[in-house]
């Protein structure tokens, strides 16, 4: 339960709520022990000894007693009437209800006010946290694991909430009310019916160990759930067309059984607290009738002081009884609440550092290395390489060469085992990330697209970009054709993961959105690969006239390799050439092999 109770110290930054909440929660539970407590006198008017006696009798008797004193003023106002004190005592009781009634409804609302808050703020520092995350250990876990964590695990954290807030404190304080009133009408019934309280804790701890095993067993279960359906629907084009629907089945089916395993675990947990906590609690009550039978018939007890004992043990009683169904929701919220705290805990990038300048001479990549997690071999080794500002550079090789990898090291997405990457002379690992991503753009070959307008997508990295600044970069990715053709123009609307566009069109988005950021280095990573080949014309040339700024271009046309300055050649994680077209075709073999079978002609 302790990761449940850290989680649960976030409700203290709405301490203001959270002690209302409870205050009512004590007037709501004093207006039920008042209420109990005013049963004595109503049963001594109408059952007393020699006819019973009127509430100002009553008060007089009691003040000659000596003890604490009813007001003077008090005394003279209660009527002597035994109907009249009847009548005042339900009047009184029926006032006491409706003041508990609404102390009862603001205690919840406000509990579920105080939830749902505490809620949002842990979703959004999840979120918030992801994102500083570094790339590869998202990519290793699945971004499922975290999105089911944001929004599942939280989802049940807030059930925990509930519990604890509103059921938990409403019941125990009405419990502990009706406990107070029976302690006042005979404190040794009450005693003996608390011996049952250590043993009823005992089954209770065990049963809670159950159901968090179950639950905890149950969240991992449906995370793969999530991750396989996630997958399977983003993927239906290939499922369909594979034929793979049996297998896809097959696989969600298996991983469903599991869920259910796990949940049928904590129903029998949960199933069997309730009557446990019954046969119990017959077991106590007829204890307590033999006790207090022995007590009447010896003359040591008077009936009616143990018809209100009995009667104000089962109201108490009937309080705390939920408790036994609240333990266990508390305790199904605590697998939950540690999975947050393992992602909230995770290192996140380092994004302190120096602030980098604009880049104005030259990157540098010095003996670079890196493995991937998990890879027996490296994906880079020992990589070394200048590149000029204002230079436009392009890295060909074989699939799997460390292409991308390389590129990756530049704006940080990965940290190279060994050497280092320098902008103008500055170490990366030592700028500011803020700085170093402002004057990076990337453009990959999945195009990264979001729910909402074609202008949505394009300021998306430059939400402080004018409307028209964002058409001058589609523009010069040559995107204004398709967007003014499209109803709504430049506010049309985009589905999820841009399916009401084509993929040359989402690609052509994602070049203008870089290009609205005006870097001063552009990473093209095949990101013409899927538009046509008179458009990738038109976008090589705009993006070659621009000047002012590195150009590193991971290309499978050929007229985009030739614009360029300098040609990087790469084979299993080495650079193998470097040099223009004309001089790698006398000199490199692999270069020789990759322009008869992998670069391909604007013309084909």
């Amino acid at each position: 339960m302790k990761p449940f109770w850290t989680m649960a110290k976030l409700l203290l930054e709405h301490r203001a709520i959270l002690c209302i909440a409870v205050i009512m929660a004590f007037v709501s539970a004093l207006g039920l022990g008042a209420g109990l407590l005013s049963l004595g006198p109503m049963m001594e008017q109408i059952l007393g000894t020699d006819g019973g006696a009127g509430l100002h009798t009553m008060a007089v008797q009691h003040n000659a007693a000596g003890g604490w004193q009813i007001p003077s003023w008090l005394v003279e106002w209660l009527p002597d009437d035994r109907y009249d004190g009847v009548q005042l005592l339900i009047f009184c009781i029926w006032g006491l209800t409706l003041l508990g009634a609404s102390a009862n409804f603001l205690h919840q609302y406000l509990s579920q006010t105080l939830a749902i808050r505490t809620i949002a703020t842990v979703r959004q520092r999840l979120f918030a946290h992801v994102l500083t995350l570094p790339l590869s250990q998202v990519v290793q876990r699945g971004p499922s694991e975290y999105v089911s964590r944001i929004i599942r695990d939280a989802a049940a954290l807030e059930s925990g909430f509930i519990s604890l807030l509103g059921k938990s404190v409403a019941q125990l304080t009405k419990g502990l009310a009706a406990l107070g009133a029976a302690l006042i009408f005979d404190w040794q019934i009450v005693l003996a019916a608390i011996v049952v309280g250590p043993v009823l804790a005992v089954v209770i701890r065990k049963l809670a160990k159950r159901i968090r095993r179950g639950s905890r067993g149950s969240l991992n279960a449906q995370q793969e759930l999530l991750q396989l359906a996630t997958e399977r629907v983003q993927g239906l084009r290939a499922i369909k067309t594979s034929g793979g629907e049996p297998a896809a089945r097959q696989r969600f089916d298996g991983i469903n059984a599991d869920v259910i395993r796990y949940e049928l675990k904590m129903r029998t947990a949960k199933a069997m607290s309730s009557p446990i906590v019954e046969t119990l609690a017959i077991l106590v009550l007829g204890g307590l009738a033999l006790l207090a039978a022995q007590k009447i018939l010896d003359g040591s007890m008077p009936f009616d002081d143990f018809i209100l004992s009995i009667g104000s043990l089962a109201v108490a009683g009937a309080s705390l009884r939920p408790l036994t169904g609240i333990v266990n929701e508390l305790n199904a919220a605590a697998p939950p609440a540690q999975r947050i705290l393992d992602v909230l805990t995770e290192a996140g990038e380092d994004a302190q550092g120096q602030e980098l300048s604009r880049h104005a001479q030259t990157i540098r990549f010095d003996g670079v290395s890196y493995t991937y997690p998990n890879a027996d071999d490296p994906a880079l080794h020992d990589i070394t390489l200048d590149v000029d500002f204002g230079s436009h550079v392009a890295i060909v090789g074989p699939n799997g060469s460390g292409k991308t990898t390389l590129l990756a090291l530049l704006p940080r997405l990965l940290k190279p085992d060994q050497g280092s990457v320098s902008i103008d002379g500055v170490n990366i690992a030592d700028a500011s990330l803020s700085s170093l991503r402002a004057q990076i753009g990337v453009v990959t070959q999945d195009a990264f697209i979001v729910q909402g307008t074609i202008l949505d997508n394009l300021t998306l990295g430059r939400p402080d970009a004018t409307r028209e600044q964002a058409i001058e970069a589609a523009k010069a990715a040559h995107a204004d054709g398709f967007i003014e053709s499209m109803p709504g123009n430049w506010d049309a609307p985009v589905s999820e993961q841009g399916a009401s566009l084509s993929g040359g069109q989402r690609q052509r988005l994602s070049i203008a959105r870089a290009l609205l950021r005006e870097p001063s280095i552009l990473i093209l990573d095949e990101a013409t690969s899927q538009v046509d080949s008179e458009s990738e014309a038109a976008i090589a040339s705009a993006i070659g006239a621009i000047k002012g700024r590195t150009v590193l271009v991971i290309a499978h046309r050929l007229a985009t390799v030739l614009d360029c300055d300098r040609i990087v050649v790469m084979d299993q994680g080495r650079i193998v050439d470097v040099g223009r077209h004309e001089e790698l075709l006398g000199r490199c073999p692999l270069y020789e092999r990759l322009i008869s079978t992998q670069l391909v002609s604007v013309e084909s």
